[in-house]
C-alpha cells in the first residue's frame, strides 16, 4: 500500500483541479495565458496521476475499473467484479 501522505497529496490535487476547472476553461477560451500562469500549479489536470482507489498503487492501474491489477485479480477471483471471469480455452 502506498504511503498515506502520497494518497492524501493526490486527493488534494484532485480537489484543486475540480475547484479551478471552470475558471481554467474560461481563461483558456479568452486566451488569457498570463492569468492562467497565476493559478496554482496543482490546478492543472496534467499533474494528476492515476492511482488505485483501494491501495493507492501508482503502477498497473486499470482505468476502466479504477483499481490496480493486483486488486483487480483478487476481486475477480473472489467474484466481486460482476461480468469478469477467468479466461479458459
Amino acid at each position: 500500500m502506498a504511503k498515506k501522505s502520497i494518497i492524501a497529496r493526490e486527493a488534494k490535487r484532485q480537489r484543486m483541479v475540480n475547484k479551478y476547472a471552470e475558471l481554467r476553461k474560461e481563461l483558456k477560451a479568452k486566451g488569457d495565458y498570463e492569468a492562467l500562469d497565476k493559478l496554482p500549479r496543482n490546478a492543472s489536470p496534467v499533474r494528476l496521476h492515476n492511482r488505485c482507489n483501494l491501495t493507492g498503487r501508482p503502477k498497473g492501474y486499470m482505468r476502466r475499473f479504477g483499481i490496480c491489477r493486483v486488486k483487480f485479480r483478487e476481486m475477480a477471483l473472489n467474484g466481486k467484479i460482476p461480468g469478469v471471469t477467468k479466461a479458459s480455452w
